[in-house]
This record gives structure tokens, C-alpha cells and sequence, in this order.
């Protein structure tokens, strides 16, 4: 089985690190694969590192026309069964062709340029739902999950970022951008005196987020950490995690923090309300609300009990359904049963 995979994406987010991620378990898995991706140095030494030799193209806007024909002429060359685009503009620039073309969907995108697709992949179950109500047909649109890296990591210390011993630390990952609600999070710990906050991310709300800390008077207590790749050392180095997001379809973050045996504390938006159960796996608050998120953030601190019980929950959930093994099994069933 032979599968080309295309990711035009941005430098930071997501989707991008799951694909990264699954296109080196593939090639763990033995899959001769021909990956294609925006010119990135830094994805392309992350792929390189795992065993997997990028072809970087262009990847521009309209008046891009070189990228169409050399994907064209990587395809013709490979002979693929199975070509998988992720996202809108790799979708588009795919041309048609003798293999089976699936997108992959993070989100809920204009299906108008998916039209040309023979199958696509959202990964979770509301994404699929919203491509059938859509008038996708319901045997081509299909939920695989997203896996994250369940390994163990040795903690970051805390003072490395001036934190302090024995205080308590939570910690928030995400592109700093209005969807992801920082703000709220901010105007949280304002309301949890002595705890510490790692942000890392990096995105175009930095200065005003910045800004904001400094007004809540808590700017000691917060660290602006920037893009990291290091996400389990940060994750085993707090004591909670947090996802404030206002609009968040999938929330890896989440599986992340599981995968670390952290507590989660989330706002109640479309992933992290489906992937938690309230009470046994996290805490979900509703949405743009700071002052239970402040609340369930205390309760989680001052109730060791309870921060153990769901941390536990929230990791059995990580091993039944979003392990590497488990995830790339169902990839490679799925590329099997498509492929003609």
C-alpha cells in the first residue's frame, strides 16, 4: 500500500503536530508513504528525525501555480493508492488522478473545496456529523481520532521559569489567539491566589495578554513560555492543566494532559464537552465564564482526592481510545478498506 500525504499548513497548531505524528508512526508501521508539506525547516527536521524524508513545496496563495503542477508530478512519479490532503489549500491543489484521494478535516471547513474528494476523515464524531448534514454521504465521511505521545517525560524545573517549589502550577498550551480564550484564563488565576501559570504559545494576542496579566496584577505569577516542543516535560512539571478555549472542535490538548496523568479543568466547548465526562475525567465550566473556571481550578488544588481520581479516569480514557497502537491500527484498516 502506497499513500501520499500533503499538509499545507501554518507553522504552529494542531494539526500540524498530529501530522507530523502520524506520518511517522505510519512509517514505524512499514507504510511506504510519500509525504509532501509547506516549506518548514523546523517540520522538516521533526519528519527527518522520525524517519521520514519530506518533499517541501511552495504552498502560496492564487497566483501559486507551481505547487499544483509539482505535486502533480510527485504523485504521477509515485504512484500512490492512496493520497490524504489535510486542510483546505493541499485539498484544492491535489488534481485528480488513478488513486483514492481522502481529506482530513480539524474542523468544520467549507465543504466547497472537498467536492473532488472520494472520502473524508474528521476527527471527531460531531465533525462527521456536520459533513453528513451537510449532504456528505454517510459511507465516505468517517471519524478517526487523533493519538497523542503517551511517553514519560522528565519534568521541566520550575525554576527554570523563576516558579517556585510547592506553589501550585497550571499549566495552558495554545496558539494565543481570541478563540482560545486566555483572557478568561488570566482573569481565573487572578481569582486563585498563590497559583502559577505557564502559558505556552505564541500567536497574535502576546502584547495584549500581556498587558492584561499586568492589569490583574499577576503578571509575577505568569510565564509567556512561546511555542514549545516539549509539551510532556511542561505537562509533568504542573500540578493542572487548562483549556479555556471558546471554540476548540477537538481539544488535544486535553488527551495530552491525559496522557501526563494530569487533572483537567476545561470549558465546556464542542471537543473538550465531548471528550470529557464531567466530574469523572475533568471539570468542564461553561464557556467565558472565570469565575467558576476559578472555582473548579480551586476545588482541584485544594481536593487532592479528587484531583487524583480524575487524573486517573482522565488516563485510562488516553489508553482505551487515543494511543498511538490503537489510533495508527484503525488508519491502516481504514487506508485498507478504501484503497480499491
Amino acid at each position: 500500500m502506497r499513500i501520499l500525504q500533503a499538509m499545507a499548513g501554518a507553522e504552529f497548531g494542531g494539526a500540524e503536530v498530529f501530522f507530523v505524528r502520524l506520518c511517522i508512526a505510519l512509517q514505524r508501521a512499514g507504510v511506504e508513504q510519500k509525504v509532501v508539506i509547506r516549506e518548514n525547516p523546523a517540520r522538516a527536521r521533526l519528519l527527518r528525525n522520525g524517519g521520514v524524508e519530506p518533499v517541501e513545496m511552495a504552498f502560496g496563495g492564487r497566483l501559486d501555480f507551481a505547487t499544483p503542477r509539482a505535486l502533480k508530478r510527485e504523485i504521477r512519479d509515485f504512484k500512490p493508492d492512496i493520497v490524504m490532503t489535510w486542510m483546505n489549500r493541499a485539498t484544492k491543489m491535489c488534481p485528480q488522478g488513478d488513486f483514492v484521494h481522502v481529506a482530513r478535516l480539524g474542523g468544520y471547513y467549507d465543504l466547497k473545496y472537498y467536492q473532488h474528494c472520494d472520502h473524508l476523515i474528521g476527527n471527531t464524531q460531531d465533525i462527521v456529523d456536520y459533513l453528513i448534514e451537510h449532504d456528505w454521504p454517510t459511507d465516505k465521511a468517517h471519524y478517526l481520532p487523533n493519538f497523542v505521545d503517551g511517553g514519560e517525560a522528565e519534568p521541566l524545573s520550575r525554576s527554570q521559569f523563576y516558579t517556585p517549589k510547592g506553589v501550585p502550577l497550571i499549566v495552558a498550551l495554545g496558539r494565543l489567539h481570541e478563540n482560545k480564550a486566555f483572557d478568561v484564563l488570566l482573569r481565573a488565576v487572578a481569582r486563585v491566589p498563590n497559583a502559577y501559570l505557564w502559558l505556552a504559545g505564541e500567536g497574535p494576542l502576546r502584547g495584549e495578554l500581556t498587558k492584561l496579566a499586568e492589569e490583574l496584577a499577576i503578571k509575577p505569577r505568569v510565564r509567556f513560555l512561546g511555542w514549545r516542543d516539549d509539551t510532556a516535560a511542561l505537562l509533568r512539571a504542573a500540578d493542572l492543566f487548562v483549556c479555556p478555549s471558546r471554540h476548540e472542535p477537538l481539544g488535544n490538548v486535553v488527551i495530552e494532559a491525559w496522557a501526563q496523568g494530569l487533572p483537567v479543568v476545561a470549558a465546556d466547548s464542542m471537543g473538550p464537552g465531548t471528550l470529557i465526562e464531567n466530574m469523572e475525567t475533568g471539570i468542564l465550566v461553561p464557556v467565558d465564564d472565570e469565575i467558576l473556571m476559578a472555582r473548579a481550578i480551586r476545588a482541584v488544588i485544594d481536593d487532592d482526592n479528587l484531583a487524583e481520581r480524575i487524573a486517573r479516569q482522565g488516563y485510562n480514557t488516553y489508553l482505551e481510545n487515543f494511543t498511538e497502537a490503537k489510533v495508527t491500527e484503525q488508519y491502516l484498516k481504514f487506508f485498507e478498506r478504501i484503497k480499491g
